[in-house]
């Protein structure tokens, strides 16, 4: 089966990330519903077995896949093919994408989604980019989607955040009374990484946790229920919908070519 392999820094980015590309194919095709979709392709990370792979673990999944399935990596120069140093990430992600070109000799690897908080640090993306232009016409084909949330994933989910009940919008309205702006509007500039105050009220998972009660359920009802125009519009600023757009552009490609 065509694998998607899935690069992010929890569980919590991989579902984000996963359920918010179907949701997007699905409304792109419209006869892909869930049944289909399990048998087009599968989410998976570096290692058969496993659904994602975490940048923490890069490092270490290189060096079993050296003993275990005599992975060669090529020497490392820490700069671009026209000799531009790379940006934060950069390195990482071609050794990523270097793994991956070794490992499409004997699995169906068709495209491999980056999902990266930027926290603060916009090299980060610019890294991403330069990874992706080294490998998009090397063969065999490999499709490149890069998900970078600014500042956190937590501001994907404050996009898609729509008050269910009074409680929630009282709680919503004493946020921006404090804040001077609507958090689920301008998540993007929530950037405060303490969680102490007086920062605090500026710490995006703070937010988030206010709002949806810390429950897991009701955040993911943010990113699996919202409409996608609504979070096409509200995730301008914070890479939400520069993600749907790639998916929209690469993901749906290879599932239009089967």
């Amino acid at each position: 089966m065509i694998e998607f392999i899935v690069i992010v820094e929890s569980g919590a980015d991989s579902r984000t990330a996963t359920k918010l590309a179907e949701r997007v194919l699905k409304e792109k095709f419209d006869w892909l519903d869930n049944d289909i979709l399990q048998h087009c392709f599968q989410w998976t990370g570096l290692e058969e077995g496993t659904e994602f792979s975490c940048w923490r673990d890069i490092i270490k999944i290189i060096d079993d896949a050296k003993s275990q399935i005599k992975y060669k990596p090529s020497r490392f120069l820490g700069h671009d093919s026209k000799g531009v140093p790379l940006k934060a990430d950069g390195a990482a992600s071609i050794k990523v994408l270097n793994l991956v070109h070794f490992l499409q000799k004997t699995r169906q690897i068709q495209a491999v989604i980056f999902i990266r908080d930027l926290d603060n640090q916009p090299e980060r993306k610019e890294g991403l980019k330069q990874a992706r232009s080294e490998h998009i016409d090397k063969m065999p084909k490999l499709e490149i989607i890069i998900g970078a949330a600014d500042p956190k994933r937590e501001a994907w989910v404050l996009n898609g955040f729509i008050p269910s009940n009074q409680q929630e919008e009282q709680i919503l309205e004493e946020i921006k009374n404090k804040l001077s702006f609507d958090p689920c509007i301008e998540s993007h500039r929530l950037r405060a990484t303490s969680e102490k105050e007086p920062e605090r009220i500026r710490n995006v998972k703070v937010v988030v946790e206010q709002l949806t009660g810390d429950d897991m359920e009701r955040e993911k009802q943010c990113w699996e229920d919202t409409n996608l125009k609504h979070l096409r519009e509200r995730g301008v600023d914070t890479g939400l919908t520069d993600y749907i757009q790639e998916v929209e552009e690469r993901l749906a490609a290879i599932i239009l070519s089967e």
